[in-house]
């Protein structure tokens, strides 16, 4: 099958999404690991727009990449002036990249309503505005936005827009669904007149508004795209572009086409998660391929017949693209749910064991007053290793207290805790404060026990989450609190459940030191 090529927009289209903004020397470290995936395109940004983007291309320039092209992204000159005269041309030059890619309008409506000026002259600013480029960039790309919609509308105009590309020796004309409102069923009338028109290599650029996007972009390769645009994780303005991350394994795995190795590709559930930390955001648990859910099984059917032929119920293997199977633990949970976990953590379990019927009991007796354990798999280890015996006492809390003072209306509240833990013979009673009393709690728990552990230290809590469940009566519900710690190896989740959320942040925060103390001890 054929080569094909990836081109990656997360530091420009993507960075246009609500709640994403990246320091220039974010920008360079994804692009770093973009490379490492294999992308063979990296749009930087756009330097004639801002400061930032400008700054990407200098120092992009002190990075060595293993085989990625550094492109900058910009429009057609302006109406009324030439590519020598136009500001935003000269910008693109000057940045030095090894590609340009600009976009033009193929849709007779944006022509007459947004640049106000006549179709013809806008062919005219697409051929010169390329031509020109091609005379000082080794690589001309262009976009032609909203290409589908303009095709809808006047196809005959839209295909005059490519052509004028074309004229000019470009080396890639990419159809952009710049709305995202078009479907796959549509794309084979459109791709065939296109190829019928130009004999340019093609690209496809597809936004996500309706869902489309990565369908789109496959149904283009399959009619004889061969350049790809999206984004990892599918960042990007309104609902998003077309997500790299679902198309380099479906490219691959299903269609067959080369774009990345195998090697690549193992690492795409890291750089997915990698652009997520830079971004602050917290990544997709459901996302196709990479996400945490995404080869996760809970129903006991499901999980005894993945044991014995993974295809059953996974459509592909996920250590293709560095993720692995994960079986859930619930009250759907079977005993082959018990028993795919225990080998997980490397607990030694049979399924005629009568501790496996108790841990299972456990469970659901757990998850009727509000526990579970899906996102607090830490939890449910030390729920089988105390079940088993093989639990070591590292410590017991005899009591504790937190306090919250409020001195002024306007002052923020002091948050106390005391607490008293028994390690070994010894007593040990400590007090911390912290911002909000399980901050505090957390503080006087880990004060008092880093003395007998000091690799606590190394311990840090990332994530904080509280659900009040739908029993109980107003503020007498129940509370589940779900905690995520991590060290420099690894993450791992705690839940604790109460009516009072103190108590079940408690045991949350219990849990998780131990799990520490457990696991550095393995």
């Amino acid at each position: 099958m054929s080569q094909i090529m990836l081109y990656d927009t997360t530091l420009r289209d993507g960075t246009q999404a609500e709640d994403i903004s990246f320091l220039v020397s974010d920008k360079v470290r994804i692009a770093q690991q973009l490379d490492e995936l294999g992308v063979h395109y990296i749009e930087g940004g756009w330097p004639g727009s801002n400061p930032k983007d400008i700054a990407f291309f200098q120092e992009i320039k002190n990075v060595t990449l293993k085989q990625a092209k550094i492109a900058a992204f910009g429009s057609t000159r302006r109406a009324k002036t030439t590519p020598e005269l136009d500001n935003n041309i000269q910008t693109l030059v000057q940045a030095d990249p090894d590609v340009v890619t600009i976009f033009g309008k193929s849709w007779d409506f944006h022509v007459r309503e947004a640049l106000r000026i006549s179709l013809e002259e806008n062919l005219e600013l697409i051929n010169d505005s390329l031509a020109y480029l091609k005379k000082h960039i080794p690589e001309v790309i262009y976009d032609a936005e909203h290409f589908f919609d303009g095709y809808k509308a006047n196809p005959e105009y839209a295909l005059k827009t490519l052509k004028a590309a074309e004229d000019a020796g470009v080396d890639c004309i990419v159809l952009c669904d710049t709305n995202g409102g078009t479907l796959p069923s549509e794309f084979a009338e459109i791709m065939a007149a296109v190829k019928e028109a130009v004999s340019t290599p093609l690209g496809i650029h597809a936004h996500n508004d309706s869902e489309c996007a990565v369908a789109n972009s496959l149904m283009a390769v399959s009619l004889g795209a061969v350049h790809v645009q999206g984004t990892l994780n599918g960042f990007g303005e309104r609902c998003g572009n077309a997500n790299l991350c679902s198309i380099i394994p479906a490219l691959k795995v299903k269609m067959g086409h080369e774009c990345v190795t195998d090697e690549q590709m193992k690492t795409l559930r890291v750089v997915s998660r990698y652009v997520y930390e830079l971004a602050n955001l917290i990544p997709n648990k459901h996302q196709a391929y990479v996400g945490n859910s995404a080869f996760a099984h809970k129903g006991g059917v499901h999980v005894s017949a993945i044991q014995r032929h993974p295809e059953t119920y996974e459509h592909m293997r996920p250590e293709k693209v560095g993720n692995a199977t994960r079986v859930l633990v619930s009250d759907l949970s079977g005993r082959a749910n018990i028993l795919a976990k225990a080998e997980q953590f490397n607990i030694n379990l049979d399924s005629k064991d009568p501790v496996t019927l108790e841990i299972l009991e456990n469970i659901k007796e757990m998850e009727n007053k509000g526990y579970q354990f899906e996102g607090a798999e830490a939890s449910f280890e030390l729920l089988m290793r105390k079940a088993l015996g093989t639990l070591r006492h590292y410590f017991s809390v005899i009591g504790f207290r937190v306090i919250d003072t409020k001195l002024k209306e306007d002052d923020k509240p002091l948050s106390e805790a005391t607490i008293k833990v028994k390690v070994g013979g010894r007593i040990e009673h400590t007090a911390a404060e912290g911002d909000g009393p399980v901050n505090a709690l957390d503080n006087a728990l880990r004060k008092a026990l880093e003395h007998f552990y000091p690799q606590l230290k190394d311990m840090k809590l990332l994530d904080y989450k509280v659900r009040v469940l739908p029993t109980g009566h107003g503020t007498a519900s129940i509370t589940r609190v779900l905690i995520e710690s991590g060290d420099e190896g690894s993450r791992w989740g705690t839940v604790g459940v109460s009516d009072n959320i103190i108590d079940a942040s408690y045991h949350a925060l219990v849990d998780a030191l131990l799990y520490k103390l457990v696991k550095d001890a393995d």
